[in-house]
């Protein structure tokens, strides 16, 4: 999808770029019994304290109901539009079943105005947008919203420009290569949709300026070697210095950067067949 490149016609115009993908993406009415209002929170806990800091301010928001089980299966259903959702970085689609039942669903990287979709236990149609169990799909397909449980609808890979590779089918398990070059066991029966999550440009978005992420809700933050001793780790000292440590630290003097934060015994390792590789 295009990136779409301002006249410099002020400092932040440029280096400014949006993402367009169809035209008017935000005029399109909304479904009113698929949203609901989203309550600002500003990273506070319900004791009123900031456990996640950075948060705050921003649009306002409708949070807008996702389907992410496709569950209402062999009913073919139309896509009615393509929107923007303020909520996650990929477009979501409003589709229409025969029965007149209207829900919104991830949007796939070519699924258009006007195509029918399909989700189905028994019937296997390869095209983007469908949604079939993993033993129905042929290996080397690449797949999006994938369940992790039977039933549950999709957890993993939701995200723009996201897609797995089914590697094959081994008893009553799929082995599964996820975009992070995670090798997972998922149970056969699981359901995943065919192909790759749209928006994929979104990580080539160039922001521009200060006020673009505020108004998505994210807060400055102050770097910790610009501060004093007392208030950070990496503070003191004259001009441009080091950090003056073998590692970096949070403000709380904990490890910044490299520390595994899975619990040793959760119940899923067993179903990691390969771990992800580490960032260099």
């Amino acid at each position: 999808m295009p990136i779409r490149l301002y006249k410099p016609t002020t400092s932040a115009r440029r280096h400014t770029s949006v993402s367009v993908s169809f035209e008017a993406p935000r005029k399109n009415k909304l479904v009113k019994k698929l949203t609901v209002i989203k309550k600002k929170n500003s990273g506070r806990n319900n004791q009123g304290k900031i456990t996640v800091r950075h948060q705050g301010g921003g649009e306002k928001r409708y949070i807008r109901i996702v389907d992410f089980k496709m569950d209402k299966y062999d009913i073919p259903a139309k896509v009615e539009q393509i929107e923007y959702d303020p909520n996650r970085n990929a477009y979501i689609a409003l589709i229409c079943y025969r029965d007149g039942e209207r829900r919104y669903v991830l949007a796939c990287e070519n699924v258009k105005k006007d195509q029918i979709l399909l989700s189905s236990q028994t019937k296997l149609t390869l095209q983007d947008g469908n949604r079939f169990p993993l033993h129905l799909i042929p290996a080397g397909t690449p797949i999006c919203n994938i369940e992790l449980q039977p039933k549950k609808g999709g957890k993993i890979v939701r995200s723009a420009g996201g897609s797995a590779t089914l590697m094959g089918i081994d008893g009553g398990n799929a082995q599964i290569k996820l975009p992070s070059g995670e090798m997972r066991l998922v149970s056969k029966d699981c359901f995943a949709t065919i192909g790759t999550i749209s928006n994929s440009e979104f990580r080539n978005i160039r922001w521009g300026k200060a006020g673009r992420s505020r108004h998505r809700g994210i807060r400055p933050s102050v770097r910790g070697k610009v501060m004093n001793p007392c208030d950070h780790p990496h503070g003191g000292g004259e001009g441009k210095h080091p950090i003056g440590m073998k590692y970096p630290k949070t403000p709380w003097g904990k490890h910044a950067i490299g520390v595994k934060t899975r619990k040793k015994k959760k119940y899923s390792n067993k179903r990691i067949i390969r771990r992800r590789a580490k960032r260099k």
